[in-house]
């Protein structure tokens, strides 16, 4: 079984303002005040400036998107997230912009990596947004990362 995943998460209140700002974006809401914006074609496509830098190891990172995501930033802690496995193998990578820059990261694990003490790249991400675990879970399990598969799946709710 795959998962795939690559999205904005922050307070849900700072994602409603993303999304005024940026028409096609679509916030999809997790638990413990949180929400996600997923990184669509058509999101990728009206984020992207072509002179924009492309922050390294992202995989779905448009051009100039890291100047967006420091403005965002200044409202309010925002995390940029990709996940992709299957059979339970595969990668993860997350960072964080706080106050314009940022602030954690980028964080990425790969396939074969010993999973990090401090818990994998997205937990690490959602920590710094405030997320908490309950006893038995993650920050990602206890946000409900795993109620979709992909990240269309995330954008048709």
């Amino acid at each position: 079984m795959s998962y795939e995943l690559k999205a904005l998460i922050a307070a849900t209140d700072l994602l409603n303002v993303v999304a005024a700002e940026v028409p096609v974006a679509r916030v999809a809401r997790l638990e413990q005040g949180l929400a996600l914006i997923p990184m669509t074609n058509r999101l990728f496509d009206a984020l992207h400036e072509s002179e924009g830098l492309v922050e390294a190891g992202f995989e779905s990172f448009p051009g100039g998107f890291g100047r967006r995501l420091g403005a965002w930033s200044q409202a309010g802690p925002i995390a940029y997230v990709e996940a992709d496995y299957f059979g339970g193998r595969g990668v993860q990578q997350a960072a964080v912009w706080v106050d314009g820059k940022i602030d954690l990261g980028p964080l990425r694990t790969d396939e074969d990596d010993p999973r990090p003490d401090e818990g994998s790249p997205i937990s690490q991400a959602l920590r710094r947004l405030g997320a908490q675990r309950p006893y038995g879970h993650d920050e990602f399990e206890a946000v409900g990362l795993g109620r979709q598969r992909s990240s269309e799946g995330w954008a048709v709710r």
